[in-house]
């Protein structure tokens, strides 16, 4: 939808019939400032389920790096930017790995340039060479710091993820000249997140539509970052959150308030998901 769609979404007086919302992490559920989910964000989410909407996460993340979601409930998870979707029981409805040679391009390109980098498998992230820029980043985020890859004993068949730290002006010739099957995005300058071509978070969005048998246009996505522009495009109803980036905020359907400022509890009652004290879970 474009981003004037939210007038008409609000016209009439039908609430929208929404069946699933997705929810980005870092940013969105999780506060930079804090390194926590405000209490009005867990109550909306607790709500949510208490009708029966579905709650997936939908982040860059590997599966392991969740934990600062564990006090809540949640029916699925799309991690790695689609590259892997899981049920809360554990199973795995979608899992694609990068395309070999890619990683192995990645890993010579390194060699003769000195370019730092990740690579996320299904059990476990691993980093060339923890930088001031790497320590900066896992900071930012409350994570510890991953072991270090050895570059000679590279599992190439098996990553769903890379992330390439490098500057957003370097990415294009780099993605093309190196990673050519691949695709890049952004939530941070730091680094991009490098997924096998054609995977984004709304792919992994229709899989769990398909797996709840739950329609496309009943769904819901909130996100802040550039990796969360195609599943707020495609979905029913597509939130930026106000401390969004400038790209995010243009595509999106509306802009609410930032995560610290009940961003997700107010977008839920502006399209009348949830309703402002009917819905509200107390302490």
């Amino acid at each position: 939808m474009n981003n004037n769609s939210n007038e008409q979404i609000n016209q009439g007086n039908s609430k929208p019939d929404i069946k699933a919302v997705f929810f980005d992490v870092d940013g969105t559920l999780v506060s930079f400032k804090t390194n926590r989910i405000p209490n009005s964000t867990k109550r909306a989410l607790e709500a949510l389920r208490n009708k029966g909407i579905k709650v997936i996460v939908a982040t860059g993340r590997s599966i392991q790096a969740l934990e600062v979601l564990n006090e809540l409930s949640f029916d699925g998870f799309i991690c790695f930017n689609g590259g892997l979707c899981a049920t809360t029981d554990g199973e795995i409805l979608h899992k694609q790995p990068m395309h070999a040679e890619d990683i192995k391009a990645l890993v010579d390109y390194q060699k003769k340039y000195n370019m730092n980098f990740a690579l996320m498998y299904h059990d476990g992230v691993f980093v060339h060479t923890i930088t001031d820029m790497v320590k900066q980043m896992h900071d930012h985020i409350n994570l510890p710091l991953p072991p270090l890859l050895d570059p000679e004993n590279v599992d190439f068949g098996n990553v769903l993820q890379a992330n390439v730290f490098m500057n957003p002006e370097e990415e294009v010739l780099f993605m093309e000249n190196v990673m050519p099957n691949c695709v890049a995005s952004r939530w941070t300058p730091l680094f991009a997140d490098v997924n096998a071509g054609g995977l984004n978070k709304y792919v992994g969005i229709e899989i769990f539509c398909k797996h709840f048998d739950i329609q496309p246009s009943q769904t819901m996505a909130f996100g802040d970052g550039g990796n969360d522009i195609a599943m707020l495009t495609h979905t029913a109803i597509g939130v930026a959150m106000g401390d969004a980036n400038t790209g995010v905020k243009a595509i999106a359907d509306y802009t609410t308030a930032d995560v610290d400022d009940d961003g997700i509890w107010k977008a839920l009652v502006h399209f009348g998901v949830l309703e402002d004290v009917a819905d509200f879970v107390a302490d």
